[in-house]
Formats: structure tokens, C-alpha cells, sequence
């Protein structure tokens, strides 16, 4: 039996996430609540949304870009969402940070493929995918990973 919490906790969680996805693809709405417990302050992902317009003007270079996909009402989306303004913020003119609500957007989920949430791809300044992760990845983690990649982002 696995002594570490955490680590039931979070695989629970990713069991409930995937089998919302799946209640979703087979085209039933996911209403507020259904996933993961009812959690008001959406708020707190409305800072990391981003639009289609670029957010640099065009002579700017091409920037690596970390896309964080989940919903506002997921547990671990919410866990990521002050992780992506702060890596916003300090890594700005060096690393691209957007989020994408999938339950607001559901086709972004079939375009990028997800099936669980959140998901984090990682991609070079060419836009080539470079790295995915599924679940909660903390900040740590994700300098570790863009380093491994070959990003230097200090």
C-alpha cells in the first residue's frame, strides 16, 4: 500500500478529472461542480487567460512558450494558476505563459489533443512541441524541465 498521501491524493484527483473529460466527449455539459468540488474565485484564472492576439509586438523574437491547459473549477488547474502568473510575470520577454480553460473552450481541448487536466506542452520559439506533462507540475519542476530542454530562461 503506498504510505505517501500526496500521492493518492493526486491520483485520485487525476481519476476524477479523466472521467469528466469523458462524461464531456460523449457530449453531456460538464456543469460547475461536477468534477471537483465547487471552488468560487474564478478570479484567480482570469489573470493567466490570454487571447489569440500576440501579446509582442511582431519585430519582437520568437519566445519558447509553456501552454497550460485545464478549468477554472479543477482542483490542480487552480494549484497551477498562481504558478503560471508568477512564471509570467518573471520570466516576461523570455517565456511565453498561456492558459486555456478547456470547459470554456472545448475545442482547444480537441486541438491540442488533451484528455486529462491540466496539461502543460512545452514548445521551442519555433513552436515545435517540445515536452507534455499531465497533472500539478510545480514551478521547480517546470525550470528543471525547460533546462533539460535546453532553455536557459535566467
Amino acid at each position: 500500500m503506498n504510505k505517501n498521501p500526496r500521492f493518492s491524493l493526486a491520483v485520485a484527483l487525476l481519476v476524477i478529472i479523466g472521467a469528466a473529460l469523458a462524461i464531456a466527449q460523449t457530449n453531456r455539459p460538464i456543469t460547475n461542480g461536477t468534477c471537483c468540488a465547487s471552488l468560487t474565485d474564478p478570479a484567480m484564472l482570469a489573470s493567466v487567460v490570454t487571447t489569440n492576439a500576440p501579446a509582442t509586438p511582431p519585430e519582437k523574437k520568437p519566445l519558447p512558450k509553456l501552454l497550460d491547459l485545464g478549468a477554472g473549477k479543477c482542483i490542480p488547474c487552480k494549484m497551477m494558476a498562481p504558478i503560471l502568473e508568477q512564471m509570467k510575470t518573471e520570466y516576461a520577454g523570455k517565456l511565453e505563459v498561456e492558459f486555456i480553460d478547456v470547459w470554456k473552450n472545448p475545442d482547444a481541448a480537441k486541438q491540442y489533443g488533451i484528455e486529462v487536466i491540466p496539461t502543460q506542452i512545452f514548445y521551442n520559439a519555433s513552436g515545435k512541441e517540445l515536452f507534455r506533462h499531465i497533472g500539478f507540475f510545480a514551478k521547480e519542476d517546470i525550470l528543471a524541465k525547460w533546462k533539460e530542454l535546453g532553455v536557459e530562461l535566467k
